[in-house]
């Protein structure tokens, strides 16, 4: 994965150099450096020396059109983008991705990203017109930050940074902080936690000149025209399709290659296609990595849908070589929890191994099966309630019946009462999960902070039907966080994430689709069952759960271990710790005693105060 960074002075003079925002950027050892300058642009770029995403990536400087950029890209659909461009067929292949965008930019100017297809955070500066123009791919793989430093444009694809510009303010963004503590999840938009530093979201771009910051919305799912009439076959054969290409093109390039494997159906199909892929091309089937323990670990679940069986499954018909996940110790959870939240670092302990372990068989590209949820496998909420407004009652009681023994009760909770009383709804459904129906939000926020603090307004909830809320999941910003987090955290492990079920192709197709190609009958994610069911094992499939049963029981006792040895150090330093005085610090380490039994709701707001914290 590359990474990019630069800086304009606006008013004219020698910009600084970059060694300090290159030195910032997340990577590995081995990464390449290298850097443009001209008389007050600065482009820098960090990644590896070689392959498509090498240093034909680096900054270029086109001397006829007088255009220079930096980029961090992997482009999908090149052939076509080729032709579109006028680029003769034996050229093709060995043009690197940040010329086409140069040829793009000339040709199409700021539309330039409609014609792009794939992962990529881009800056190109255009000395004709004295403009900076900036873009980000449509849902966010590849991060992408800036900041007004006084007559200094600064950006980089991680908030460090663009913290390590001269001139940029460290100082934190009071509102966005308090929200992430009480709220962890409600999304910041633009805003990050610190007051100068913003981020372009995911499908838009930005136009810098002498006197103005212009950002632009480009990508648009909302206005994705719906798919024409065909039958169930014919978008089952085109979903293969669609997916097969994603997984294709995210190929390119990509050696050696492995593969995530939880068992589920979309990283189960991910890396089904990918393995048939390589083998068609000669090439070695992916090592496999998974989140479970070994398939010999006496462990509860192990053997149950969704658990390591279903992962077991897909390795044995596809002839994978299997990395199991070693149980976290103490020391793995308290370097995760020792990384700065503020910017955007990764908590996930069990993906840390993973990384370990890819980078220790040289692994340099990970295809996952993220944002399938939000995409071509989305569960179909919404789906009853848009039967009931729509005046479809035949039918919605005939789905109902095929789906639930007491179509009755299911009538009323998934379809009246969402419709006409949401939060009862919400409050129905964490009582049919043995949870409390209306909870207080727990946090550790000091009380005089969060008196004093206007939090960021919350997001409107989706009331419509499955178009609706699959929008409102796509882009809240949920998914962009792990995105860019994921990232950072792979970079300095020399991995790359790659995420087929993201393809723009796929999701604007997913989006187009009726409604019940997502919930019909007893089914949900329907289209997606049947677009793998020749590439899956049935139990895999059609498995009708989502959980994953076999997931770590093994990790309490070192989380706890953890927790413990946590409380020592906070307790040790607590004076030179800056950012206590935002937290109730007495509250959170009596939290933190090892004899206290943490309930389940408690968990998320001590880990999201400890990674706050910066003990």
């Amino acid at each position: 994965m590359s990474m990019i960074c630069g800086a304009w002075n606006r008013r004219a003079g020698v910009v600084e150099r970059l060694d300090d925002m290159l030195a910032a950027l997340p990577g590995h050892e081995a990464d390449a450096k290298a850097k443009w300058a001209g008389a007050s642009m600065a482009l820098g770029w960090r990644g590896r020396a070689s392959g498509e995403d090498g240093a034909g990536q680096a900054p270029r400087l086109d001397a006829a059109s007088r255009l220079a950029t930096t980029a961090s890209v992997r482009l999908d659909g090149r052939d076509a983008l080729c032709e579109a461009l006028d680029r003769p067929h034996p050229e093709r292949s060995g043009v690197p991705d940040g010329a086409l965008i140069l040829r793009a930019y000339a040709r199409w100017g700021r539309a330039c990203p409609e014609h792009l297809l794939g992962d990529y955070a881009f800056a190109l500066w255009d000395a004709e017109r004295e403009t900076l123009f900036c873009a980000r791919d449509h849902v966010g793989v590849r991060p992408f930050y800036y900041a007004l430093a006084g007559e200094r444009f600064v950006f980089a694809s991680d908030i460090g940074a663009v913290l390590a510009a001269p001139g940029v303010s460290g100082d934190l963004d009071e509102a966005a902080v308090a929200t992430r503590l009480i709220y962890a999840s409600r999304p910041l938009g633009a805003r990050t936690c610190y007051r100068a530093v913003r981020r372009l979201l995911p499908g838009h771009a930005l136009s810098v000149t002498r006197d103005a910051v212009r950002v632009h919305r480009w990508w648009r799912p909302e206005e994705t025209p719906s798919t024409p009439n065909a039958t169930d076959d014919t978008l089952a054969e085109a979903c293969l399709e669609l997916l097969s290409e994603a997984v294709r093109d995210r190929l390119r390039g990509a050696d050696p290659v492995g593969v995530h494997l939880s068992g589920g159906l979309d990283s189960s199909g991910v890396a089904a296609l990918a393995a048939r892929e390589l083998r068609r091309q000669g090439r070695p089937a992916p090592p496999a990595f998974t989140w479970f323990p070994p398939p010999d670990t006496d462990h509860r679940g192990s053997d149950e849908p969704g658990g390591s069986g279903a992962v077991e499954s897909v390795r044995r018909q596809e002839d994978l070589q299997l990395f199991s996940c070693r149980p976290p110790a103490a020391r793995d959870f308290v370097a995760v929890l020792r990384r700065d939240g503020t910017r955007g670092a990764d908590g996930a302990v069990f993906e840390e191994i993973v990384r370990r372990t890819a980078a220790g068989l040289g692994v340099k590209v990970l295809l996952s099966g993220w944002g399938g949820d939000e995409g071509i496998s989305f569960n179909g909420r919404g789906y009853y309630r848009q039967l009931l407004r729509s005046g479809h009652l035949t039918r919605l009681w005939r789905e109902l019946r095929e789906r639930s023994r007491r179509p009755l009760a299911a009538f009323l909770a998934e379809a009246v009462l969402p419709a006409a009383a949401p939060r009862v709804a919400r409050a129905v459904r964490r009582l049919r999960r043995g949870t409390r129906p209306f909870r207080k939000n727990v946090t550790f926020i000091h009380p005089e902070f969060a008196r004093g603090v206007r939090l960021l307004p919350a997001e409107e909830r989706p009331r419509g039907g499955v178009r609706d809320v699959q929008l409102h999941v796509l882009q809240r910003g949920l998914l962009s966080d792990r995105l860019e987090a994921w990232v950072a955290a792979g970079a300095r492990h020399g991995i790359e994430y790659r995420y087929p079920l993201l393809d723009r192709r796929v999701l604007e197709f997913a989006l187009g689709l009726p409604a019940d190609q997502y919930r019909r009958g007893r089914w949900n994610r329907w289209l997606m069952r049947r677009a793998l069911d020749p590439v899956l094992p049935p139990e895999v499939c059609w498995n009708p759960s989502k959980r994953e049963q076999g997931r770590f029981e093994p990790g309490g006792g070192a989380a706890a271990e953890a927790l413990a040895r946590i409380r020592a150090m906070i307790e040790e330093h607590e004076g030179a710790l800056s950012r206590a005085r935002y937290l109730d610090l007495p509250r959170l380490l009596a939290e933190l005693d090892p004899e206290r039994r943490r309930v389940k709701g408690r968990r998320t707001p001590v880990l999201n105060a400890l990674r706050f914290l910066d003990f």
